[in-house]
């Protein structure tokens, strides 16, 4: 067997010095024009391929970004991860996924992760513990948070104005007449959801409203249709429904018209958080707020990557605004609902 092809065989060829072959294949590095093209000329004749972890190890940088996620289930997390993985490639850097477990703490991973020399964590609906993140900044390595916070020094989070997305939808159902309302849960110790919840019960006590019938649905399909049974089979049912997630939202749809007989906005409004795709189906048509998963992911990439590459030491804490989108599975307040950009959202 012929052996591998070496960047000093391609400079060779290509008569210019191993540095430059080296430049032509390191994202972001300047080199001619002329220079690039005679380097990939000979790489591609001669059948080179630049070793990763070669490079790595003499730039003393992997170039790889830990990403975890404690499930896929919920189409938030498929759309999330394409994101990353398409902003981290264009600055040069790689994704590489890790599954946490169910209850959202990522620390059993952390030997696995640090085995494989990362330059930053991501972690994506998954807690993090003060041990862990002791772990990491004794470490050196950089983490973000995205969809949770912590309340650790050193740890930057992007999330979406939770608190402010719930307070909206409260009014929203107000505003169209609701009166007795239910909550479907996500974990308990999910500060996505805590936010969400208590937020939703503050403004609604505002308001006069003191009774919110809870279940929990634990973010999950099963758990939600379950929650749905429990609250929606009461004989003082709620009028309108809050869950957690659109991915609960949409199993106590599926709930409440197929086995309930419910109708679906005449009987119970049901909203959720988030806007998947699933949401924009006609089949759902859910209420929804929205993360913007592209700014999210943005500010995450800039966090990680200003810390990992030395231009900023400080951690940073985003919170990002989301429309309240309105669709059919909800009723319409008669005032405060607009058409912006090809949807109709709440703006009272």
């Amino acid at each position: 067997m012929a052996g591998r092809i070496t960047s000093v065989e391609v400079a060779r060829r290509a008569g210019v010095s191993r540095s430059a072959v080296s430049r032509c294949f390191t994202p972001g590095a300047s080199i001619a024009d002329d220079t690039r093209k005679r380097v990939m000329d000979a790489a591609k004749a001669l059948g080179y391929r630049p070793n990763a972890i070669a490079r790595s190890l003499i730039a003393g940088r992997s170039r790889m970004i830990a990403v975890v996620v404690a499930y896929l289930e919920n189409q938030f997390y498929p759309d999330l991860l394409a994101r990353l993985a398409d902003e981290l490639q264009a600055r040069g850097y790689h994704l590489l996924l890790f599954t946490g477990p169910s209850d959202g703490n990522s620390d059993a991973l952390f030997a696995q992760i640090l085995a494989y020399q990362v330059d930053g964590i991501v972690l994506a609906s998954t807690s993090l513990s003060s041990a862990l993140a002791d772990e990491c900044n004794a470490a050196g390595i950089p983490v973000v948070l995205i969809n949770r916070t912590n309340d650790r020094a050193g740890v930057s989070s992007v999330t979406a104005d939770n608190r402010n997305g719930a307070r909206a939808l409260a009014d929203f159902l107000l505003a169209a007449g609701h009166r007795r309302f239910g909550y479907v849960a996500g974990s308990a110790g999910s500060s996505t959801n805590q936010d969400r919840e208590t937020a939703f019960r503050e403004r609604l006590a505002e308001r006069g409203v003191t009774e919110v019938l809870r279940e929990d649905g634990l973010y999950s399909q099963a758990g939600a249709a379950e929650a749905a049974r429990r609250l929606l089979g009461r004989a003082d049912r709620p009028d309108a429904v809050f869950c957690a997630n659109d991915h609960m939202a949409i199993a106590v749809m599926d709930t409440a018209r197929h086995e309930l007989g419910l109708r679906v906005p005449e009987d119970v409004s049901i909203v959720g958080y988030d806007d998947v795709g699933p949401a924009r189906w006609p089949s759902y048509a859910l209420t929804s707020v929205e993360q913007p998963v592209g700014t999210m992911v943005d500010l995450a990439v800039a966090a990680l990557l200003d810390r990992i590459e030395g231009r900023e030491a400080a951690a940073r804490i985003a919170r990002v605004p989301g429309e309240l989108v309105v669709r059919a599975s909800a009723r319409r307040p008669e005032h405060g609902v607009v058409r912006v950009d090809g949807r109709d959202v709440w703006r009272p």
